[in-house]
């Protein structure tokens, strides 16, 4: 049982995510800073901040919907990653590092809602 969302190998990953969107979007064009390069990094901090709110509300129906909600800014973050690498705004390192990223993201949060929907009490999580 975990302690705090910070426990949570979702919301590190989600939190890791984070960090590599903002190392690699402050490489972006000047022209960027207010346009893509700002929302790539208000949707990538959308999902471990979502993760964290809705790790302590207690019924199955609030955690699903900030888990939910996560998962739409993680689309539209892989939105922003083909973008950015058809804009060659990124590497292919790059791309393949951000992709695998929301990949395991991915996977985990539909794990994590799967936990929750199977748990007899949403604080057991």
């Amino acid at each position: 049982m975990s302690t705090s969302f910070k426990d949570l190998i979702v919301w590190q990953k989600a939190h890791a995510f984070v960090l590599l969107v903002y190392n690699i979007s402050c490489k972006f064009p000047n022209i960027e800073r207010f346009g893509l390069c700002s929302q790539f990094q208000r949707a990538a901090v959308s999902i471990p901040a979502n993760i964290a709110e809705g790790y302590r509300k207690l019924s199955k129906a609030d955690k699903l919907r900030f888990i939910n909600i996560s998962q739409g800014s993680l689309e539209e973050c892989r939105y922003y990653v083909i973008l950015s690498k058809d804009l060659a705004y990124i590497s292919t390192d790059e791309y393949k590092q951000l992709n695998g990223l929301i990949e395991d993201v991915s996977r985990l949060l539909n794990a994590y809602g799967r936990k929750i929907k199977e748990s007899s009490f949403a604080d057991e999580l």
